[in-house]
């Protein structure tokens, strides 16, 4: 029998067991292989005694309607810069890939289908590079990968984010208030910018368009009069001013990326600085935008990314990612996926219709 590793990398994110699912029920079609997962990414493999568990078709059954991940999983522990004790009590950043594929082999796997995000890839591609057959699937809310026209779990983000902001456009309206939604997007707007465009928000701050708060306090006063009046906004965790930096805390120890979060409260206290009379409130998403029932759409795209990873394994098509392209599912190579990120284009189609239903970016 042939084994396959399967793992869920990064944050979590609607749609992974859907993956799981799709990956299991294909492969139980062929004779020839066993299907094992790796608990909390690749942290199963990497801890003595490994954490894995066989994955069959009673194991997934209905799994693909339910939130997070059968596996578990996790942003800590990255192989590539894996945090070391040492005896003396110091910590040492050493490259762990070597000795994981090394590991992989001596247990008996004959290819890993590795299914994350950019940070998650970028793990494929290394283990790929000495030798390791790897698959990877495009995960992530931000849909910030290249070379796919979406990731699975970002529509049901932006549903779960819609939602809340169209019930914070009521309570707006009856208090005349300005309500900041701050929704996740570390280097790309993507999530606030289909939510501003479906909630009809007035104002929309993202990465790729620094804001200058002059702009928005101007668009904020232009809707009152008298008192009388409201406002919403929406903001994506990695927004940030012309003259301002991103709202973050320092990273843990181990984790692919420091902490973004709380740049609603950031906004808040400057527009309150410079003169905005009305009452302000924040509202961050969070990590709501992560949970819950993936939507339909994402279901369907994620199960036919866990189909179509089997079979670029059961065709030997390794170091491959699989993407959805013009409505066709297809594959390409995880080094040409993972070069550039893929960023809201501030002149693009979208930006453009956004300021043509009145939506200012502030800038």
């Amino acid at each position: 029998m042939k084994k396959l590793l399967v793992t869920t990398g990064g944050g979590d994110c609607p749609g992974l067991n859907a993956v799981i699912r799709g990956i299991v029920k294909r492969a139980s079609l062929e004779s020839d292989w066993e299907i094992w997962g790796s608990f909390e990414a690749l942290n199963g493999v990497m801890e003595e005694p490994m954490r894995l568990t066989k994955l069959e078709e009673s194991t997934v059954s209905g799994i693909h309607v339910r939130g997070g991940t059968i596996l578990g999983t996790t942003n800590k522990g990255n192989p590539l810069s894996f945090p070391e004790k040492q005896a003396d009590g110091t910590t040492k950043i050493v490259n762990r890939i070597p000795w994981l594929v090394d590991r992989l082999k001596s247990k008996g796997f004959d290819a890993v289908i590795n299914i994350g995000g950019d940070g998650s890839q970028a793990i494929s591609q290394a283990m790929f590079e000495l030798g390791m057959p790897v698959v990877g699937v495009p995960k992530t809310i931000d849909n910030d990968l290249s070379s796919t026209d979406f990731t699975f779990g970002f529509q049901t983000a932006v549903q779960t984010a819609s939602d809340s902001f169209d019930r914070l456009v009521t309570t707006a309206s009856s208090h005349h208030r300005v309500m900041i939604m701050e929704v996740m997007g570390r280097n790309a707007g993507w999530i606030a910018l289909y939510t501003a465009i479906s909630g009809g928000a007035e104002i929309c701050l993202i990465p790729e368009i620094p804001f200058d708060l002059n702009v928005v306090v101007d668009r904020i006063r232009s809707r009152y009069n008298n008192g009388r009046g409201f406002v919403n906004i929406v903001i994506a965790e990695g927004a940030h001013a012309k003259e301002g930096s991103i709202t973050a805390t320092v990273g843990e120890e181990g984790r692919i990326a420091v902490r973004l979060g709380g740049v609603c409260y950031t906004l808040s206290q400057q527009l309150k600085d410079a003169g905005v009379e009305a009452d302000i409130r924040e509202t961050v998403l969070g990590h709501t935008q992560r949970g819950g029932t993936p939507i339909a759409f994402d279901r369907v795209i994620a199960s036919v990314f866990g189909v179509k990873a089997m079979e670029l394994v059961l065709a030997e098509k390794f170091g491959q990612l699989v993407v959805l392209q013009n409505n066709d599912y297809t594959s390409v190579p995880i080094k040409e996926a993972i070069s550039a990120y893929n960023v809201v284009d501030p002149n693009g189609t979208l930006v453009q219709a956004a300021k043509g239903l009145g939506i200012s970016f502030g800038d």
